[in-house]
């Protein structure tokens, strides 16, 4: 079968490979999409969040179809579509697509436990964008968004459009803040009610924070949600939260600082949570989208075969202007 191998860092190639058979406990799965994420880059460049070793196949935002499976498993028959978790094995010190190989590939394997079925309203597309999806619904879930809430989102990626859909949904009003203008204006097209520039407020007025209280009257956010994962918008979280504000830190920076106004947790009583995955919600978000509420498929905006997956890489750097890559394989 063809596979997208990380050989070594900063070494990717589309190659021959055996194809996996199910051992027990586990399905053999025909990839169908496979989304790219930064994370991806960060394994590709030699580093990740957990010990990795190489080689590796990529791939763990992923929708596909069971071809077979191994002794011992039951609720899942050949043709059923399935997406499945990233964070896996005891205590989740296993991630599919990094320390795991993944679903960059025509065929793959995967412990049943680890999978979940596509309701047949949605398609391979959304399914492929459930893992995203799941951490941007834990962040808002984790922020205890209701419709009376005015929600800020800091950053307009994938995580945050997402996030600001999924707040959305539950009715709140949303701010997404981002200083791209095409990406504010996805933003709005997803549902989105204000979208801000960071950089266009008054600097002798505190830029963000100023755009902040005349937004909302005065009051600031009640809950602010920091997709960035930038220094600075860790920061700027603080400022623009108002009296017993919610922070939910989803956007991940390891190693680098910038000072930070410590003295308005204590002096506007904030709340403050940081999330990494999103074990545990999966069903909940598979429901939530196979709802029909949002459709995140937007967020898709550029598309290549499995053997053109190295361009698909490059396609997805921060760069190129896109803001989800999907890798598809034959129908």
């Amino acid at each position: 079968m063809r596979a997208l191998v990380f050989s070594a860092p900063e070494q990717a190639e589309v190659r021959d490979t055996a194809r996996p058979a199910p051992g027990p406990g586990e399905a053999l799965i025909r990839s169908r999409v496979v989304g790219v994420c930064h994370s991806d880059l960060e394994l590709l460049a030699g580093r990740y969040i957990i010990p990795i070793g190489y080689p590796i196949i990529p791939g763990h935002e992923w929708a596909g179809e069971v071809v077979e499976t191994g002794p011992g498993v039951t609720g899942l028959t050949p043709g059923d579509p399935v997406v499945g978790e990233c964070v896996v094995g005891p205590g989740g010190r296993d991630h599919f697509g990094f320390s795991v190989s993944g679903a960059a590939a025509e065929y793959f394997t995967a412990r049943s436990e680890w999978l979940h079925r596509l309701p047949p309203s949605m398609t391979f597309t959304q399914g492929a964008l459930v893992e995203p999806f799941s951490v941007a619904y834990a962040a808002v879930r984790a922020g205890q968004v209701d419709p009376s809430d005015r929600v800020a989102v800091l950053g307009a990626g994938p995580i945050g459009l997402l996030a600001a859909m999924a707040a959305a949904g539950r009715n709140a009003a949303v701010t997404v803040i981002e200083p791209r203008a095409d990406r504010r204006a996805k933003a709005l097209a997803l549902g989105a009610s204000a979208a801000l520039d960071p950089a266009a407020g008054d600097p002798a007025a505190g830029d963000l924070a100023e755009q902040a209280r005349e937004l909302t009257g005065g009051d600031r956010f009640d809950v602010v949600i920091e997709s960035a994962g930038h220094p600075v918008a860790m920061a700027q979280a603080l400022t623009i939260a108002g009296d017993h504000g919610r922070i939910v830190y989803v956007g991940i920076d390891v190693g680098r600082t910038v000072p930070a106004e410590l003295g308005l947790i204590q002096a506007r009583s904030l709340t403050i949570r940081g999330i990494v995955g999103s074990a545990g919600i999966w069903p909940r978000a598979i429901r939530f989208l196979a709802s029909g509420v949002a459709d995140p498929t937007p967020i898709v905006t550029a598309r290549y075969p499995l053997d053109r997956a190295a361009q698909a890489l490059k396609a997805a750097a921060p760069e190129s202007g896109n803001i989800k890559v999907h890798i598809e394989a034959a129908p």
